[in-house]
């Protein structure tokens, strides 16, 4: 037994606590049979699996997996989507046992080691109230196109929008400490966008930790994944299109009232002002309520993003009338061309600092 391994174990003896690993599993292949053995072979008792509506042709391997080691089979009816599988599994962990620390989630795709499972509890057990992310490396040639690129975008959406910077956005192995669990009861997200919701979650309300785990794919051609690309992307990036959709319904606004406002002979400075006093009230309330779904003192919040609108408006202004005096180009494609710039640097200001939880407020 490795030092670290050791010392987990006596802390985990000494404060008597548990932690179980969560594995949502959907039409498996023999793979999850092959981490069940590894993981008790590791010395593991302590797994809830949770079976999403795999259907009569898979019983026979949660029925193995339930004789053979005793592992906790949870059974939903019919597949509702790993998000939803999460969440049961989070609510039976958070009800069944009294000295709960935290539990680890794990794919059944083979993709996650029982070594590195092992590393990412330990890790919790060091530090009990953070959230770790197993993070593979994205560089290897092994890793299939679609799980590169689809990293990486994410990873600079993460990055530029909402900043924060983690490098595998996608990573199924995690260590979650048991109040950001009860947290976690709640957010959004019933299928795959829920892993991607549980870090924005996190972002104001837990310490994240990466350590590195292997990176292992079947192959870079057959790996057996139900991530839909095109389907599963859209919902993951709801947030970033929600927040489009509000921007662009107040940019109508705002540009509509500033061509108004601007043919009436008033001044830039005017115009902008007027139209962006209306469009921004529209933008507060689909922004805090139907984009961030934010729970934070709203006066508090309002006042915080009047400041941001004056700021924005007046950058706005600026940056107009200086481009104006450089080239002979309509005002109005100068405005599109600054508001476009002010899009990308609101959605991180209103993600970062106003729009966040009351625990992070009162920081």
């Amino acid at each position: 037994m490795k030092a670290d391994d050791q010392d987990s174990k006596e802390t985990c003896i000494r404060c008597g606590g548990v932690v179980p690993v969560v594995i949502p599993s959907y039409e498996p292949e023999k793979c999850l049979l092959k981490l069940c053995s590894q993981l008790y072979e590791n010395g593991i008792r302590d797994v809830i699996i949770i079976d999403d509506g795999s259907g009569e042709d898979y019983r026979d391997i949660f029925n193995q997996i339930e004789k053979t080691y005793n592992y906790i089979i949870l059974r939903n009816a019919v597949n509702l989507g790993k998000g939803r599988a999460l969440k049961h599994a989070f609510n039976y962990a958070l009800n069944t046992y009294p000295n709960l620390i935290g539990v680890i989630t794990a794919d059944s795709d083979g993709q996650h080691s029982a070594d590195d499972i092992q590393d990412c509890k330990n890790t919790l057990l060091r530090n009990p109230d953070s959230f770790i992310l197993g993070c593979r490396n994205f560089d290897r040639k092994s890793v299939p196109w679609k799980s590169r690129v689809g990293n990486n975008f994410t990873k600079l959406v993460f990055k530029y929008l909402c900043g924060l910077k983690i490098s595998d956005t996608q990573t199924g192995l995690r260590a979650i400490p048991k109040e950001f669990m009860k947290a976690l009861l709640t957010t959004p997200g019933e299928k795959f966008e829920y892993e991607t919701n549980m870090i924005l979650e996190g972002k104001d309300k837990v310490n994240m930790i990466e350590i590195p785990i292997e990176t292992i794919y079947d192959s870079k051609e057959n790996h057996h994944t139900h991530f839909d690309p095109l389907k599963d992307s859209m919902m993951i990036y709801r947030i970033i299109i929600s927040y489009s959709l509000a921007a662009f319904f107040s940019a109508i606004v705002d540009f509509t009232l500033f061509a108004i406002t601007n043919n009436l002979g008033t001044s830039i400075w005017f115009s902008t002002g007027f139209a962006r006093t209306i469009s921004s009230g529209i933008n507060f309330y689909f922004n805090r309520n139907k984009v961030f779904k934010s729970n934070g003192n709203v006066a508090v919040q309002f006042m915080k993003y009047i400041l941001l609108v004056i700021c924005s408006g007046t950058a706005s202004a600026f940056l107009i009338t200086r481009l104006l005096e450089v080239f002979s180009i309509q005002v109005l494609i100068i405005k599109g061309v600054v508001e476009v710039f002010l899009f990308f640097l609101n959605y991180y200001i209103q993600s970062s600092l106003i729009f966040v939880s009351r625990k992070r407020e009162a920081v």
